[in-house]
């Protein structure tokens, strides 16, 4: 992409400030005017969270002047779900923005002004294209000429379900080979709770050069929600931490430019299991439900009307719903950090790793569910079945399926001998996966009447709004619902089967 022009030199002056034209003065002596500046940096330091005045010099005082006037530029590396959209932001907010990926696929969507995020529309991206505030590339070279370098790269799973920071780690080694003093490093990545400290702050530290003295380290956990109509990043309140108070004011200065309200916590590692603790606790609760799912099911309780009764309470209540499998690159994967870290102190975590469990079972309990429908209603073994699944992304009216558990139910039919198929209006083929390689290239079909009662059964597995249901209660000859969807619009029928 082709970059606007240079900003000034970012590099940091040392210890020194400088004064008047460009003299440099050592520690501890001040220039004429400096005395009136120290009582302005006296009121500054206050609304900072900084104790001591004197700690709003050198190095940290050219970083925050920047960052205030927006002479500060910023680099966000990982250009996708999280990335993109917060690159927007913070150019929208006024700063300079370089976006780094080592995807050259986004470079060329880029180039085009072309999104690829659902959450960022093209208009936007051209806005900030062509006001010169957002650049893209693949060359990290360029992170050298970032104040600001935000890493929002994926923290997976291993195949053994540990932690899998070599995204992070990698991206780290790449900033420490163009770290310079005078410079803000923030991971936005979820993990668990001493991975700034320990890990990125150590590799950048191996350079020499020293946390809270000539560079500053912050964690600030994402908290993106893909087609959430009513917040973005912009409104979103925004945790924030840092390594020592310098690194935590750099860190509510930089954010609390770009976003509506910032949050500040003690440590990073408060800032890590903030985020672990949002998505644990909607694990958990999704866990619950299904497993009522399940009991109430055998009771002849239909789960779905229990919770809407049970949401009238105005107090000591909050919903959560029942599904074919946890989705999402956030829910499924979280909690099992804070599991592997907590071994380190000989902690159990029973009820997390259990919630985990159920979760993870939710695909081959609707399949079974789908394979007894089969039987039950068409005399039919799923052996010999053709299924249609209804969406592919985690959630409705997104195109994101990364966790997606349409993946595994696919999967699974398959592995018992059926036929499956899935039809997406966000999703046109599927792209490459870590763990469902298999499934690469499969495109979505035609929903048509005339497909549809083609198939032995169709899995409603996404309740994308755009979708006709009433079509495919007219047309489909067995429907297993696991998002209560057809109950919802009124559509319910002897065919219609809730799993």
């Amino acid at each position: 992409m082709t970059h606007p022009k240079s900003l000034p030199n970012s590099s940091a002056q040392g210890e020194g400030l400088t004064c008047g034209a460009g003299l440099l003065l050592p520690p501890g002596r001040r220039g004429p005017g400096l005395i009136r500046r120290h009582h302005a940096l006296d009121q500054r330091s206050e609304f900072l969270g900084l104790k001591d005045p004197a700690l709003a010099t050198s190095t940290f005082d050219t970083l925050l002047q920047k960052i205030e006037t927006r002479a500060a530029r910023a680099g966000v590396i990982g250009l996708g779900y999280v990335g993109l959209p917060l690159a927007m932001a913070v150019a929208r907010s006024g700063f300079a923005v370089t976006g780094f990926d080592i995807d050259p696929s986004k470079m060329v969507a880029l180039d085009a002004r072309r999104s690829y995020i659902d959450a960022v529309s093209d208009a936007a991206l051209a806005a900030e294209i062509d006001a010169g505030r957002f650049e893209a590339t693949t060359d990290f070279a360029g992170l050298a000429a970032c104040d600001v370098i935000i890493i929002c790269v994926p923290t997976p799973l291993t195949k053994h379900r540990n932690p899998d920071l070599s995204f992070v780690e990698a991206t780290s080694r790449s900033i420490a080979r163009h770290l310079r003093p005078g410079q803000l490093i923030v991971l936005e990545s979820t993990t668990y709770p001493g991975t700034t400290d320990d890990i990125v702050k150590v590799i950048l530290e191996g350079t020499g050069l020293k946390s809270g003295a000539d560079f500053f380290v912050g964690f600030s956990p994402e908290r993106e929600d893909p087609g959430n109509q009513h917040y973005h990043t912009a409104t979103i309140p925004k945790v924030v931490a840092g390594d020592g108070p310098e690194a935590l004011a750099l860190m509510k200065a930089f954010y609390g430019a770009a976003v509506s309200t910032v949050v500040p916590v003690s440590s990073n590692a408060t800032a890590e299991a903030v985020k672990l603790t949002e998505n644990i606790f909607r694990s958990v609760n999704i866990a619950l439900v299904n497993e009522l799912k399940t009991v109430y099911a055998a009771m002849g309780i239909d789960v779905w009307e229990v919770i809407e009764a049970a949401k009238t309470k105005p107090f000591g209540y909050m919903p959560f719903y029942p599904g074919p499998g946890l989705g999402g690159h956030c829910i499924p994967i979280d909690p099992f950090y804070l599991t592997w870290k907590s071994r380190e102190y000989e902690l159990p975590t029973r009820f997390i790793e259990l919630a985990g469990e159920i979760n993870s079972a939710m695909p081959r309990h609707v399949v079974g569910k789908l394979a007894e429908a089969l039987d039950i209603r068409a005399g039919k073994a799923l052996s010999r079945s053709r299924v249609l699944v209804l969406g592919l992304a985690y959630k409705k009216n997104v195109a994101d399926i990364r966790e997606s558990p349409s993946l595994r139910l696919i999967e699974i039919i398959e592995e018992r001998g059926g036929r499956a198929d899935y039809h997406d209006p966000f999703v046109a083929e599927i792209p490459p996966t870590r763990e469902h390689q298999a499934l690469k290239g499969r495109r979505s079909v035609a929903l048509t009447p005339d497909a549809v009662s083609g198939y032995d059964a169709v899995l409603v597995a996404t309740d994308h709004q755009s979708v006709d249901y009433a079509a495919i209660a007219k047309s489909a000859a067995l429907i297993i619902d696991t998002r209560n969807v057809f109950n919802r619009l009124g559509l319910s029928a002897d065919h219609v089967v809730k799993a």
